[in-house]
Protein backbone atom coordinates (compact mmCIF):
# COMPACT_ATOMS: atom_id res chain seq x y z
CA UNK A 1 0.00 0.00 0.00
CA UNK A 2 1.22 3.29 -0.96
CA UNK A 3 1.66 6.36 1.41
CA UNK A 4 0.26 9.50 -0.07
CA UNK A 5 2.80 10.84 -2.05
CA UNK A 6 3.94 9.18 -5.52
CA UNK A 7 4.12 10.33 -8.85
CA UNK A 8 1.58 10.63 -11.92
CA UNK A 9 3.34 7.76 -13.45
CA UNK A 10 2.61 5.37 -10.71
CA UNK A 11 6.25 5.87 -9.24
CA UNK A 12 7.48 6.58 -5.90
CA UNK A 13 8.48 10.22 -4.77
CA UNK A 14 11.97 9.27 -2.89
CA UNK A 15 13.79 11.93 -0.84
CA UNK A 16 17.85 10.93 -0.18
CA UNK A 17 19.75 13.04 2.47
CA UNK A 18 22.62 12.21 5.15
CA UNK A 19 23.94 14.47 8.05
CA UNK A 20 27.76 14.58 6.39
CA UNK A 21 27.01 17.37 4.19
CA UNK A 22 26.33 17.40 0.40
CA UNK A 23 30.11 16.98 -0.93
CA UNK A 24 30.46 13.33 1.62
CA UNK A 25 31.34 10.33 -0.58
CA UNK A 26 28.35 8.57 1.04
CA UNK A 27 25.90 10.27 -0.18
CA UNK A 28 26.55 10.41 -3.43
CA UNK A 29 27.26 6.66 -3.82
CA UNK A 30 23.62 6.46 -2.26
CA UNK A 31 22.44 9.09 -4.29
CA UNK A 32 23.58 7.12 -7.73
CA UNK A 33 22.71 3.42 -6.37
CA UNK A 34 18.77 4.63 -4.95
CA UNK A 35 18.53 6.39 -8.82
CA UNK A 36 19.01 2.67 -10.00
CA UNK A 37 16.37 1.22 -8.14
CA UNK A 38 13.59 -0.69 -10.92
CA UNK A 39 10.49 1.09 -11.85
CA UNK A 40 9.74 4.97 -12.50
CA UNK A 41 10.48 7.17 -9.58
CA UNK A 42 11.06 10.11 -8.80
CA UNK A 43 14.44 10.77 -6.68
CA UNK A 44 15.31 13.86 -4.96
CA UNK A 45 18.43 14.65 -3.14
CA UNK A 46 17.91 17.33 -0.82
CA UNK A 47 21.18 17.63 1.95
CA UNK A 48 22.76 20.09 4.09
CA UNK A 49 25.43 22.62 2.67
CA UNK A 50 28.03 21.51 5.79
CA UNK A 51 28.84 18.92 8.36
CA UNK A 52 25.68 17.99 10.88
CA UNK A 53 27.06 14.87 12.56
CA UNK A 54 25.21 14.57 15.89
CA UNK A 55 22.57 16.51 14.98
CA UNK A 56 20.09 13.73 15.80
CA UNK A 57 16.37 14.91 15.27
CA UNK A 58 17.45 18.90 15.68
CA UNK A 59 15.79 21.61 13.25
CA UNK A 60 18.09 24.45 14.41
CA UNK A 61 17.76 27.75 15.74
CA UNK A 62 15.61 29.22 12.33
CA UNK A 63 16.23 32.44 13.36
CA UNK A 64 19.84 32.36 13.96
CA UNK A 65 20.83 30.08 10.81
CA UNK A 66 18.33 31.45 8.40
CA UNK A 67 18.38 28.72 6.18
CA UNK A 68 18.85 28.85 2.29
CA UNK A 69 17.93 26.08 -0.03
CA UNK A 70 19.50 25.99 -3.55
CA UNK A 71 20.95 23.81 -6.40
CA UNK A 72 23.74 21.52 -6.26
CA UNK A 73 25.29 19.16 -8.34
CA UNK A 74 26.70 15.20 -7.75
CA UNK A 75 28.47 14.00 -11.03
CA UNK A 76 26.83 10.90 -12.41
CA UNK A 77 23.63 10.98 -10.74
CA UNK A 78 20.06 11.37 -12.61
CA UNK A 79 18.28 12.23 -9.85
CA UNK A 80 15.47 14.44 -10.88
CA UNK A 81 16.18 17.30 -8.28
CA UNK A 82 19.42 18.10 -6.39
CA UNK A 83 19.22 20.64 -3.39
CA UNK A 84 21.72 21.83 -0.67
CA UNK A 85 19.93 23.01 2.73
CA UNK A 86 21.71 25.19 4.89
CA UNK A 87 20.65 23.28 8.32
CA UNK A 88 20.50 19.70 9.32
CA UNK A 89 19.31 16.80 7.97
CA UNK A 90 16.11 17.03 10.04
CA UNK A 91 15.20 20.36 7.99
CA UNK A 92 15.99 18.92 4.84
CA UNK A 93 13.26 16.73 5.67
CA UNK A 94 11.15 18.70 7.38
CA UNK A 95 11.44 21.21 4.38
CA UNK A 96 10.27 18.08 1.96
CA UNK A 97 7.51 17.58 4.26
CA UNK A 98 6.24 21.02 3.83
CA UNK A 99 6.29 20.83 0.09
CA UNK A 100 9.24 22.78 -0.74
CA UNK A 101 10.77 20.19 -3.64
CA UNK A 102 7.46 19.40 -4.95
CA UNK A 103 4.88 17.48 -3.97
CA UNK A 104 4.68 14.49 -0.87
CA UNK A 105 7.46 12.11 -0.34
CA UNK A 106 6.74 8.20 -0.40
CA UNK A 107 10.60 7.12 1.35
CA UNK A 108 13.06 8.91 3.39
CA UNK A 109 16.70 7.15 2.76
CA UNK A 110 19.58 8.60 4.82
CA UNK A 111 23.06 7.91 4.50
CA UNK A 112 25.53 6.56 3.50
CA UNK A 113 27.00 7.64 7.14
CA UNK A 114 30.85 6.61 8.27
CA UNK A 115 30.49 4.84 11.52
CA UNK A 116 27.99 2.33 13.03
CA UNK A 117 24.61 3.58 14.09
CA UNK A 118 23.84 1.49 16.78
CA UNK A 119 22.70 1.45 20.32
CA UNK A 120 22.41 4.80 21.92
CA UNK A 121 23.97 6.59 19.44
CA UNK A 122 21.03 5.96 17.33
CA UNK A 123 19.09 9.28 19.87
CA UNK A 124 22.01 11.60 18.21
CA UNK A 125 22.53 10.53 14.61
CA UNK A 126 21.57 13.13 12.18
CA UNK A 127 21.18 10.36 9.94
CA UNK A 128 19.17 8.08 12.00
CA UNK A 129 17.05 11.58 12.43
CA UNK A 130 16.81 12.15 9.37
CA UNK A 131 14.57 8.75 8.57
CA UNK A 132 12.78 9.39 11.93
CA UNK A 133 11.65 12.86 11.13
CA UNK A 134 10.01 11.25 7.93
CA UNK A 135 8.43 8.83 10.04
CA UNK A 136 7.22 11.85 12.05
CA UNK A 137 5.38 12.89 8.95
CA UNK A 138 4.10 9.33 7.52
CA UNK A 139 6.84 9.07 5.74
CA UNK A 140 8.89 5.77 5.89
CA UNK A 141 12.49 5.64 6.29
CA UNK A 142 16.27 4.07 6.08
CA UNK A 143 19.24 5.03 7.71
CA UNK A 144 21.95 3.59 6.38
CA UNK A 145 25.69 3.66 7.85
CA UNK A 146 29.05 1.70 7.46
CA UNK A 147 31.54 0.70 9.64
CA UNK A 148 34.18 2.26 9.98
CA UNK A 149 38.40 1.07 10.28
CA UNK A 150 40.06 2.99 13.18
CA UNK A 151 39.30 5.57 15.25
CA UNK A 152 38.74 9.90 15.11
CA UNK A 153 37.31 9.29 11.38
CA UNK A 154 33.25 8.70 12.09
CA UNK A 155 30.99 11.46 10.64
CA UNK A 156 33.49 12.72 8.61
CA UNK A 157 32.20 12.50 5.18
CA UNK A 158 34.83 14.31 3.37
CA UNK A 159 37.87 12.99 5.07
CA UNK A 160 40.06 10.94 2.27
CA UNK A 161 41.03 8.15 4.66
CA UNK A 162 37.24 6.91 3.82
CA UNK A 163 37.70 7.49 0.35
CA UNK A 164 38.56 3.53 -0.09
CA UNK A 165 35.93 2.28 2.03
CA UNK A 166 33.20 -0.06 0.34
CA UNK A 167 30.40 2.31 -0.39
CA UNK A 168 29.51 0.18 -2.98
CA UNK A 169 28.00 -2.63 -0.38
CA UNK A 170 26.33 -0.22 1.90
CA UNK A 171 24.87 1.07 -1.24
CA UNK A 172 23.82 -2.13 -2.77
CA UNK A 173 21.80 -2.90 0.80
CA UNK A 174 19.93 0.09 0.89
CA UNK A 175 19.16 -0.21 -2.54
CA UNK A 176 17.85 -3.71 -1.88
CA UNK A 177 15.87 -2.57 1.28
CA UNK A 178 14.50 0.13 -0.64
CA UNK A 179 12.94 -1.85 -3.54
CA UNK A 180 11.71 -3.96 -0.97
CA UNK A 181 9.47 -0.99 0.13
CA UNK A 182 8.85 0.51 -2.52
CA UNK A 183 7.53 -2.80 -3.88
CA UNK A 184 5.27 -3.34 -0.98
CA UNK A 185 4.84 -0.04 1.44
CA UNK A 186 3.83 -0.61 4.88
CA UNK A 187 0.48 0.90 5.55
CA UNK A 188 1.78 2.43 8.33
CA UNK A 189 5.21 4.05 8.19
CA UNK A 190 8.33 1.97 9.11
CA UNK A 191 11.88 3.53 9.55
CA UNK A 192 14.61 0.66 8.88
CA UNK A 193 18.06 1.18 10.44
CA UNK A 194 21.01 -0.66 9.00
CA UNK A 195 24.48 -0.62 9.70
CA UNK A 196 26.71 -2.74 7.31
CA UNK A 197 30.35 -3.61 7.55
CA UNK A 198 33.17 -2.30 5.82
CA UNK A 199 33.82 -5.69 3.29
CA UNK A 200 32.99 -6.46 -0.33
CA UNK A 201 29.61 -7.16 -0.85
CA UNK A 202 30.06 -11.33 -1.68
Amino acid sequence: MKSSGGCEDGGMRILVTNDDGIDSIGLHVLARSICELDGDHDIVVAAPDQEYSGAGAALGALHLIKPEVRRAHITDCPAAEIWKVSGPPALCVFFARLGAFGGSFDLVVSGINPGANVGRSVYHSGTVGAALTGRNGHISGIAISQAVTGFGVEGQGWDESIATQHWESAAAVARQVAQTLVDDMPAEPVVVNINVPDLPLE
